[in-house]
Formats: C-alpha cells, structure tokens, sequence
C-alpha cells in the first residue's frame, strides 16, 4: 500500500490483551504487532458501519520501533491508590480515589529510541492523509512525520494504530534565537555562545495557540473510544483548538465559556468552526465544574472532555519540550520559562523530561520557572506562601535533578491534599477570583495543580507572578523585536526578566519561554495598550514606554513626510 512504509500487512483479531507478540529476540528483523483490547466504553455508542469501525488490520512498525513491548495504561498518580486502567477507558480522574491520572507506557529495557530517529522524519514524503481528514485508509506516514506532535510518536505511543491518528498539520512551530529581546532584559548576549534567549513560538499552530498539540493527541484517544461528541470550559484557546478538530473530524463540539471572558479574537474562531456556544454564568472554574459534571456522570449524554484533567491532552503538550530540544540540536537548556494558568503545560514539560531520562535520552534536566499573572497566582501562593509541594522528596535531591530522578520515577507522589483543600476554602469564603487582563491563564482553581507540583519538583522549579502592567510591557517588546504574542505569553519573558534581577537565571544562561498564543487571538488588548485608550477596560493600563501610537497628520504632503522624519 502507497501509504505503508512496510508494504507487508498483518491481519489479527483484536484480544483483550495489550502487549507486543513480537519478542526481543528477532524484535530486530520482525516487524511489532500490536494486540490491544476491543474497547468497551459505555458512554459512547458501538461503531457501526454508518459511523468509522474498529480497524482489524494493524500497521506493522518498522524494525526497531519503540512501539515493540511497549504498553500503555491509565495510572493514578496518588501513591496510595496507584491504580491503572486500560487506555480503552473514557476517564477524567481516578475511579477509586478521583485523584489526577497519568498515561504511563511499559518500556522494555532495549527500547532502541535516539533522536536521529526524529531528526530523520523530516525527509518523510508521500500523501499527507489524516484520520479522520479525509475518508482513504486513514493517517499517512507523511502526514504523521510533517506533524511536529506525531513525528514524536515513538514517546507517546498509547494509540493501537497509526492509521487511526488524528493530525491537521500542528506543532509547524518556530524556536527563534531573540537576541534584540535578550538585550534589552539583561542577558550577555555573545552570538558565537550557546547561552542566549530562545522563544518558543506556539502561536504558529492552525488555530493560533499550543492547545492543538494536546488536541492531536486527545481526538486521537476520542477516535480509539468512538466517541462522537467532545466538550470544553474554556477561555478562549481550548474552545478554538478544539472547534477546528471538531470540524474536521465531523464530530459535535460543546464550548462552556465564562460570561464576559473571553478574548474576540478566540471567541470568533469557536463560532465559525460551527462550535455549539454556552455562555455559563460564572468563570472558568465554574464552567470546568459543570462540563466535567457533564462527562464524568452523564454516560448518557456521551460527552468526551478535552480540558486538560484528560490526561490524553498532556500527551500531545509533552512535544513542545521535545520540539525545543531538536531546535537546540538536542542539547538541554538551562531554564524553561512558560507562563501558568490551568497548569496543564508545565504538567506535560515535566513529565516529557522525566520519561526521557528514565529512556536514557538526555542525562541533564532543565529547571522550570512557572510564570503567573498576580490576579490569578494560586500556584504562586500554594508554592511560595503556604510551602506546598511534592511528597516524594530524595535525599539526594542537593546533588542534582538527574540524581534525584535516577533513584526512580517520580511519576507516583503525592501532594498536601488537606493543606490544598483548605486553601480552596478559604479562597471560597473570601469569594476570590481570577482576575488579570491574560485572560488565558484568568483560572482560580487549576486542575492541573497536583502535577504541577511534581513538575517543579522534578525540574528544581520555582514560580513567579508579575502584574497586568508588566504583561502588557513586555507583549509589547516581543512584538516589538519579533513575531508577538498574545498577553499571557508574555508571561514568560517578564518572568524570565523577573528571575534575573533576582539572580535565580543568571545572564550567560540558555533560556526558553514558551509563547502559547498567537498575537492576534487579543487584538483588543493591543490595540488599547498602543492607543492608551482606558476607557473600555477595567485594568487602565497607562500608555507604556514601548507604546506605538499612531500619529494623526492632515492630508498634506509637507506634514506626512514631517511625520516620516523625511527631510524635504
């Protein structure tokens, strides 16, 4: 078949186990078969003819493919409860403790994973098909390789077949050397050095932000269940990923925003994907609250969740880090920067960084700062005032991460849950909620919390908070020296400048902050900010010092050119 790379095909019956049937010895010639258990899903209809059946051909791997022996479960990551469940099940928490999961895969000793293999999949040519794109044999080798998600699918390999993976082409993203930006916030910058600013340009995604990188991976683990209708909360990035693969792959999308809070520019792409719009009374937390209600106690209503408690989203979100390290040429740098809000980001860094150390793919982790807007900082307070962290703490921590994380995972821990709890409490009691003009980090209560805390524990982290004026400052200077970015992206690099006159990154280090969204998913904001325009807003944000207003001349030519510092 034109879309194999291995013109031989295996026909099997789908068992209800889930292992390799190729074994170590000829894993080497043998292409790897892999049997997994017919999903059994009660919320969500049996495929029949009339909708995609369950494929009974599986795609060989090509020899040496990490698929061989690997296997892959659901894993709650409370210590005390430890359960795991089948990849084939629609969950959004534990079952037995309601307690986060993990997607956690089996690695044989001898998985046979380097980078060159990643590196290489951009020669990959041949018809970009995708599944559920177009209605031929579902997802190609070069369909799957252009996407920056799936050329990485070797470490996120939960799907029981290649053909079945949803791709639209995302993750096409830029890692760009910012040297004026460095510059101006303080770094030594030497252009012969390795030790600079990079900024991760996620806005490059089809729908403008990093969330299709999760939404990859998450419609993938929708088509493996059947499932036909797919929900979020959102504030405005979740809501427009999810509306585009939603129509895409003809499957019904429910987006629950908050009232009043959402950006135009998001709102706008939700609406014309054909998304069905509910605008809750209440904030995020309260839309996340109901539409999870929704899916975890409804089967009936045959709801999947796409918000980030899906521990399929953070799968996908896990390339960004890899995407970073092939555009340092594989080398670790010494600070990833991204800003927090419902956390799920940092979750999947830290994860992607703990699994290829535990695969033996880098010896070196970089520390994570965690950047938060100060009308929304509960990481920051849970971490910095009240002392929350991960419950797994080696002694020896003080020699280095990769000392800590070599004495075993630190994917199972646990967390102050009684401390985290009364802290929601209080937060109740006082009726606090997000407020700060990056409305896609606005989130109270981030579901991601827990992981979170694992993520800074295992990358030496630290989190930071900076105000809507800082924000807004620095948006402005990444656009001023580069692509822009939408607010809360700029999160990050006034983070990183934050860090730095502290003294925590030091000038001659290698720096990376990740831009999640596109600078046109808040237009408004922009526009008011380079304008000094206060009245349509609540912040009033004063006219900044990287400001670009523009300049009102009358219709004559003397005073244009007076206006362009032209002489005449």
């Amino acid at each position: 078949m034109p879309w194999s790379r291995n013109p031989e095909l295996q026909t099997i019956a789908i068992t209800t186990t889930a292992h390799a049937t190729t074994s170590a010895a000829n894993r080497s010639t043998a292409p790897a078969v892999m049997d997994f258990k017919t999903p059994t899903i009660t919320a969500y209809p049996v495929p029949t003819e009339t909708t995609r059946p369950v494929p009974r051909t599986i795609l060989p791997m090509p020899s040496g493919s990490a698929y061989s022996g690997v296997s892959a479960v659901q894993r709650c990551i409370n210590p005390a409860c430890a359960r795991e469940y089948g990849v084939d099940r629609v969950l959004v928490a534990c079952p037995g403790c309601q307690s986060l999961l993990d997607v956690v895969y089996h690695w044989p000793k001898s998985h046979g994973l380097s980078f060159d293999r990643f590196t290489h999949r951009s020669l990959t040519t041949g018809p970009r098909s995708a599944a559920g794109v177009t209605t031929g044999p579902g997802a190609t080798p070069a369909a799957l390789d252009f996407s920056g998600v799936w050329r990485f699918r070797d470490l996120l390999p939960f799907f029981r077949d290649e053909r079945e993976i949803v791709t639209i082409g995302e993750g096409r993203t830029n890692l760009q050397r910012a040297d004026q930006l460095a510059k101006h916030i303080g770094f030594d910058v030497n252009t012969s050095g390795p030790g600079t600013l990079y900024l991760q340009y996620e806005g490059f995604n089809p729908s403008g932000s990093f969330k299709d990188n999760g939404m990859a991976a998450g419609f993938t683990h929708a088509a493996m269940v059947g499932a036909t209708r797919v929900a979020c909360a959102s504030t405005g990035n979740t809501s427009a990923s999810l509306a585009v693969y939603g129509a895409i792959t003809g499957k019904q999308v429910y987006v629950f925003i908050g009232d009043g809070k959402i950006a135009y520019g998001k709102l706008s792409q939700a609406l014309d994907y054909g998304a069905i719009t509910l605008q809750v009374a209440g904030d995020f937390d309260a839309c996340l609250a109901r539409v999870k209600h929704i899916a975890e106690n409804m089967p009936q209503a045959g709801v999947y969740l796409m918000n980030s408690v899906n521990p399929f989203r953070l799968e996908g979100q896990k390339t960004i880090m890899y995407r970073v390290l092939e555009g340092l040429d594989w080398r670790i740098p010494d600070w990833i920067v991204v800003p927090g809000g419902n956390l799920g980001n940092c979750s999947a860094f830290g994860k992607a960084f703990i699994e290829l150390f535990e695969l033996g793919l880098i010896t070196k982790v970089p520390r994570l700062a965690v950047i938060q807007a100060k009308g929304a900082r509960t990481l920051d307070r849970c971490v910095n005032d009240l002392g929350l962290g991960w419950l797994n703490r080696n002694p020896t921590r003080e020699r280095g991460v990769a000392d800590a994380l070599s004495s075993g995972s630190l994917l199972t821990g646990d967390f102050p849950r009684e401390q985290l709890k009364a802290e929601y409490l209080r937060m109740d009691a006082a009726n606090e909620r997000a407020h700060t003009i990056a409305t896609a980090i606005e989130i109270n209560r981030p579901v991601n919390l827990p992981k979170a805390l694992r993520a800074l524990h295992a990358m030496n982290g630290v989190v930071r908070s900076v105000d809507d004026h800082c924000i807004l400052e620095h948006k402005a200077l990444v656009g001023r020296t580069g692509f822009g970015c939408e607010p809360a992206s700029a999160a990050s690099v006034a983070g990183a400048r934050q860090l730095l006159k502290e003294g925590v990154i030091k000038p001659h280090e290698t720096v990376v902050c990740i831009l999640t969204g596109h600078v046109l998913k808040d237009p408004d904001a922009t526009v008011r900010y380079h304008m000094g325009d206060e009245q349509e807003h609540s912040f009033g944000i004063p006219l900044g010092r990287v400001a670009n207003r523009p300049i009102r001349v009358p219709d004559e030519l003397g005073a244009i050119l007076a206006a362009m510092s032209i002489p005449t």
